[in-house]
């Protein structure tokens, strides 16, 4: 099913690999992986790099499918939690320690000796309140806006997701002003705004949509609200879910003209509790993202695809695996009645 079509018919599905992630070799296989499994779109770092690896597993997925979804990269007018890395002076760590920043890490990004692997931090923030000592900050890791129109040109995404936030109205300008001198053709301009940590109510947050929509309206571009109700945290559980839909009840009848996208705690109990309101397809969100759980679910298997020197790809046993499991994930979606 077409990107659009799956909007306009509340099927879309979303793979967010990361804004910060930049482990290659897992977003070529979480790309590869989450296309066969039916998404219509794959989020990914705006890094060259990460982009390249997105295309090699997403045309290893098309060469087998047939099925081709959008490659969309995530920018932010600002500091954003997204676009964070942790960082800690390992040798600051008592010897005695017994490492609660690792046990916390869904990313598998923290190891005794090196800390934080850069590449596999993207940003969730769980290990801060861990560490007994507070040791742990965090680096911002964001595309400089100077940057962000030769960068595009260079990447050449079907799609952009623009993160932002309160206050930051004339920053979003300037960002969707760098795009536009970009000349990159895109599907959808996505925008990414929640309540947490922005000291909202539902109410503001309408306000901060219609604010963005007159702009992106002035330049042309085909919106797509993400509601990101809580960040990074869909591997925590139900409570997550009911928070990313409640924030879609509280702004759906007054939020401005296009897509609505369930993010920000999306996880498998989500669709479970959507149906649970017995709204028509029709009046329900236009779809959902998948990030924390998305990942989490096919961690291991990734881990031990490295193990084995290989990738997910050319590990068939691994493969059908996890290939059960994204579909878990992703086709009762596809499937809506």
């Amino acid at each position: 099913m077409a990107g659009d079509d799956a909007l306009g018919e509340g099927r879309w599905v979303k793979l967010i690999c990361g804004a910060s992630n930049q482990d290659l070799a897992a977003v070529a296989d979480l790309c590869a992986l989450y296309a066969v499994a039916g998404v219509q779109c794959v989020d990914v770092a705006a890094d060259a790099a990460v982009v390249n690896a997105a295309r090699t597993g997403l045309s290893w997925a098309r060469e087998r499918t047939g099925h081709a979804p959008w490659l969309m990269v995530s920018v932010s007018d600002g500091r954003d939690a997204h676009f964070r890395k942790a960082v800690f002076d390992p040798s600051r760590c008592p010897p005695d320690c017994p490492r609660p920043c690792e046990r916390v890490c869904p990313a598998d990004a923290i190891h005794a000796g090196p800390g934080v692997d850069p590449s596999r931090c993207y940003g969730c923030g769980r290990c801060l309140p861990a560490c007994p000592l507070g040791l742990i900050e965090t680096s911002d890791h964001r595309v400089g806006l100077d940057n962000l129109a030769p960068l595009l040109a260079e990447l050449q995404p079907d799609a952009l997701e623009v993160h932002t936030a309160p206050d930051r109205f004339e920053e979003f300008e300037r960002t969707l002003d760098q795009v536009v001198a970009s000349s990159v053709s895109l599907r959808r301009l996505a925008v990414s705004c929640g309540l947490e940590g922005h000291g909202l109510r539902a109410a503001d947050l309408v306000t901060e949509l219609w604010g963005r929509h007159e702009a992106l309206r002035k330049r042309g571009f085909r919106p797509l609200w993400q509601l990101d109700g809580r960040p990074m945290s869909g591997d925590v559980g139900a409570g997550t879910a009911r928070a990313a839909l409640r924030l879609w009840q509280q702004v759906r009848t007054s939020a401005p003209p296009g897509p609505l996208q369930l993010a920000g705690g999306t996880n498998g109990a989500t669709i479970g509790l959507l149906e649970g309101l017995g709204l028509p397809r029709s009046s329900g969100p236009a779809g959902v993202a998948f990030g924390g759980m998305a990942r989490s679910i096919v961690q291991p298997l990734l881990q031990e695809a490295e193990c084995r020197r290989t990738t997910l790809r050319d590990w068939p046993f691994g493969w059908e695996q996890a290939l059960a499991l994204a579909r878990d994930l992703v086709t009762p979606w596809l499937s809506r009645p």
